[in-house]
């Protein structure tokens, strides 16, 4: 669904990518976010992608005697991604077409009808993790991993951590970024930052959340009761220095955007990078968090970079006290740390976009002999039943003695209304 605000069509990167912004009309009436106005959104995108992408993508791309990859993802994008295929057997083009669907989430998978749409394309996931979740559905993906731009690699110049960390003073320090959620482990921050505190340490948790959800009440709450005090900061167009205005807090809750270019820093300084969900697809904060030098404390859903006490701290537990106990450990064994950052870096450079596109080209192959070597339309014949009453004429007309049959039809029967 396209910003309302920006060009419809946007053409970037000397013109090998075009962006089309879908349902900007919509999206100016419901700007809560794409989520907004969801179904209306989804059953827009389904009547009008595939006509758009066949005659406008795919046909010019054939006619030049090239082959087409089309990958949607998400729940929302599976119905959509079954009529296309359609669309393209009907015109004889789908044999010159490999069509993807990616989960990059299990929200709504049930909403999908596996048989129709791992019939006409071929299914992957992001992680193994997801990937596992899926068979349960009897649906056996391939796993295409996420990346992180090649940019975040970049060392992060010490003199920003130095200025940071003497901004936020604690030690120490963790950042938290996520959204405002049960599962990403909220509690079990709040819960590690009051147990520190306890034990007479100078820890500090600087967060950022992605949505302003119900659970912040619950957070915040929580953190308040266990003792820690909170400040809301507002730095001026990211200008993380201030973020030692509130001397006195111990949880400084960051209010303004921050800056992609300014998140390396944070997660590079802080000493731990809390990237702790319960339930967490991939993980890109974590990933993140390795590729800027970070140390990322991750939860146990089987990230697929993540290998506990080498590159990061794999958490088994929700408990707070498990975070306590590691931050300690790793302060007292500074090498550990300087090795658990090193190994993060080279960890990291093995997801990046050029990484994981070089994967996906890699079992191309293998999807376009699936699906070009089969022609599925041959073993296809449709029937349609189809059940049409006739409508009577209201109100009723007299039928005189002596009407033949056709005429008696049209005094009782109503077309129009048949038609209608």
């Amino acid at each position: 669904m396209g910003d309302p605000e920006l060009p419809g069509v946007e053409e970037m990167e000397n013109g090998k990518l075009r962006l089309n912004r879908w349902n900007q009309w919509r999206s100016g009436h419901h700007r809560g976010g794409v989520y907004n106005d969801e179904e209306w959104k989804v059953g827009e995108f389904q009547k009008t992608i595939p006509n758009h992408v066949t005659q406008f993508v795919v046909r010019p791309a054939v006619e030049a005697g090239k082959s087409v990859v089309i990958i949607a993802e998400e729940w929302h994008t599976a119905e959509t991604l079954a009529r296309l295929s359609d669309s393209l057997h009907f015109l004889g083009m789908r044999k010159s077409c490999v069509l993807m669907w990616n989960a990059n989430n299990d929200m709504s998978l049930h909403r999908v009808n596996w048989g129709r749409l791992g019939y006409v394309c071929q299914l992957t996931a992001v992680s193994r993790y997801l990937k596992h979740q899926m068979r349960a559905l009897s649906v056996d993906p391939v796993v295409i991993p996420n990346g992180i731009p090649k940019w975040m690699l970049e060392k992060v110049p010490p003199e920003n951590i130095k200025l940071l960390r003497e901004a936020v003073g604690g030690e120490p320090f963790f950042f938290k970024l996520g959204r405002m959620d049960p599962d990403k482990g909220w509690l079990q921050a709040a819960d590690a930052l009051a147990k520190l505190k306890g034990d007479g340490a100078r820890a500090r948790l600087v967060m950022k959340e992605g949505t302003a959800e119900d659970h912040r009440g619950h957070f915040f709450g929580h953190a308040s009761w266990l003792g820690p005090r909170t400040a809301e900061i507002h730095p001026a167009s990211g200008g993380l220095a201030d973020l030692a205005a509130e001397a006195e807090a111990d949880i400084l809750d960051i209010q303004t955007f921050i800056p992609d270019d300014s998140l390396p820093v944070l997660y590079a300084a802080a000493d731990g990078v809390l990237a702790n969900s319960g339930y967490e697809p991939f993980g890109l904060v974590g990933l993140e968090a390795m590729a800027s030098g970070g140390i990322a404390y991750v939860g146990s859903t089987g990230e697929d970079y993540a290998l506990s006490t080498q590159n990061t701290v794999v958490l088994d537990t929700g408990d707070g006290d498990e975070i306590a106990v590691m931050a300690m450990e790793l302060q007292r064994d500074p090498e550990w740390a300087k090795d658990l950052r090193r190994r993060a870096r080279e960890t990291a450079a093995m997801f990046t976009w050029d990484e994981a596109i070089g994967g996906l080209l890699r079992k191309l192959p293998l999807m376009a002999a699936t699906q070009m070597a089969s022609d599925m339309a041959k073993h296809l014949v449709v029937y349609s039943l189809i059940h049409q009453p006739r409508r009577v004429r209201l109100p009723a007309r007299p039928i005189p003695s002596g009407a033949t049959p056709t005429e008696m039809a049209e005094l009782l029967f109503d077309p129009e209304l048949d038609k209608h």
